[in-house]
This record gives C-alpha cells, structure tokens and sequence, in this order.
C-alpha cells in the first residue's frame, strides 16, 4: 500500500499499472493536475489468507487550496508471489 501511494505521489504510471490486479486493471491513469498528496495512514491491515489481504487506509490530499481525504478499504491478492491491488471500498470520513 505505501508503495502505490508513493507511485501517486510521484506520479508513476507504469508502476501503478504493474501493482494492479490484471482482472480489474484499467487501461490507463490520469492524474490530476495540481493535487498534491500530503500523507498516508494505514489504520488496518487484515491477512485473510496466504493470497489475500485487506488494507484500510485515509490518504490527505490537497487541490486547488481545499484539503481532501480518501478513506479506503482495500483489497490485494497475490499472485506468482506479487501482491496486486484488486479494489476498493469507499469509506465516509
């Protein structure tokens, strides 16, 4: 998780293209003009299994002077040894 919220911060498409789950992969990433990420707060992290997990996290970003937060659960599984983002869970703040 703290890998993908680095790839955000330095905006690194390809990486963040490689860590996500080819079944639900998109096809490309735009990244918003003038964000700025501010920090990461993982507040839970659940092993389900050997090949899957869970991970809450609140990421605190900035726009256009507003402050915003993106609260998520989210969900990686393993695969030949790489753990893949899947998707998440939009939590309210």
């Amino acid at each position: 998780m703290r890998s993908r919220y680095s790839a955000y911060v330095l905006e690194l498409r390809d990486y963040l293209l490689d860590t996500w789950h080819p079944r639900t992969r998109p096809v490309a990433i735009a990244f918003e003009p003038g964000l700025r990420w501010l920090g990461l707060d993982v507040r839970r992290h659940v092993v389900l299994d050997a090949d899957h997990a869970l991970v809450e996290f609140v990421a605190r970003s900035k726009l256009g002077g507003r402050a915003h937060r993106l609260h998520e659960t989210s969900r990686f599984e393993r695969l030949e040894g790489h753990w893949l983002y899947i998707d998440g869970e939009l939590r309210e703040p």
